[in-house]
């Protein structure tokens, strides 16, 4: 009996330790108030950390419904008693291509300023036009803005042809299947523009926005 009693004892080690590689790690018990620490499933931490939203990038903005083209820039020097001051001056068209569409005008020390305000008067002037169903305006308009005079017909099947700014206000209006002709010699791209506004205030049943 006593050369078997090492045997098993040995067995019973190997048992044990067995049972000991098998058995579950035990959890432990965290002290009450302390943070839970968050198990790390996988080693893509940083991709899934960038899917479910940034932190750095901060609150999405949101998307503007008009469309805005600039016109015209130009920096402004006014001499004054310390020397010459800068400032710029930006032009916009500001339109939603469903019929509506504003020219403005803004002038500050930053052009990122100057845009903005700039967009805050073209959406204070905002014209809604009544387009037909090919999306064209009903009847010949015309107007003279300064030196810039604009006429505006009616195309069918055209498109749209115009040049200089005006094309640009009759695109962000959504206006097709018409002809803008200008009949002055101004290059200014800001008097064609504010014809062209002109011209389409007096279409029938213009609702101008105050």
């Amino acid at each position: 009996m006593a050369e078997n009693t090492p045997d098993v004892v040995e067995e019973e080690v190997v048992i044990r330790a067995e049972e000991v590689v098998v058995a579950p790690t035990p959890v432990v018990a965290q002290p009450t108030g302390a943070p839970a620490r968050r198990a790390r499933t996988d080693r893509g931490g940083r991709g899934d950390r960038r899917g479910g939203g940034n932190r750095r990038s901060g609150p999405s903005r949101e998307r503007s419904e008009f469309a805005q083209k600039l016109i015209g820039i130009r920096r402004v020097a006014r001499v004054m008693a310390g020397g010459r001051r800068f400032n710029f001056s930006v032009a916009i068209v500001l339109g939603d291509k469903m019929g509506r569409v504003g020219v403005g005008l803004g002038k500050a020390a930053d052009t990122q300023l100057a845009i903005e305000k700039a967009t805050r008067m073209a959406k204070r002037g905002m014209l809604t036009i009544p387009l037909t169903k090919s999306r064209s305006i009903s009847h010949n308009v015309h107007a003279k803005y300064c030196a810039s005079v604009v006429e505006i017909r009616p195309a069918p099947g055209r498109g749209l042809v115009a040049g200089s700014s005006v094309r640009t206000v009759l695109e962000l209006a959504g206006i097709t299947d018409v002809t803008g002709k200008l009949l002055s010699r101004s290059k200014n791209p800001l008097n064609n523009a504010r014809a062209a506004m002109d011209a389409l205030k007096q279409m029938k049943n213009v609702n101008l926005k105050n």
